[in-house]
């Protein structure tokens, strides 16, 4: 008997994999919650080790968790507008 779970390999070899279902392909959370940690260690750093390397670390990682989340979100914008120059395929990951 043949388990149709699984499509068979196509001419070139390949199986289809399928699509993952949105709530797993959706960045926001997983970026959010990456940038809250980079926040949480500077803060933890800036008590145990004011200055040192491990604070300045989690400090730039904060910052640029922020900015790029913004960079994320302007294309989004732009991608939900119809923007010549934006990323494809944004639009239709909606928070």
């Amino acid at each position: 008997m043949v388990d149709d779970s699984e499509s068979a390999p196509t001419a070139f070899g390949h199986r289809h994999v399928p699509a993952l279902p949105p709530r797993l392909a959706e960045p926001t959370p997983v970026v959010l919650a990456g940038t809250v940690l980079w926040c949480a260690g500077a803060v933890v750093f800036a008590v145990m080790a004011p200055g040192g390397i491990q604070f300045w670390t989690s400090a730039v990682g904060c910052g640029l968790g922020v900015v790029g989340y913004g960079v994320f979100r302007w294309q989004r914008s732009a991608s939900r507008r119809g923007a010549r120059g934006a990323w494809k395929g944004l639009s239709g990951l909606d928070g």
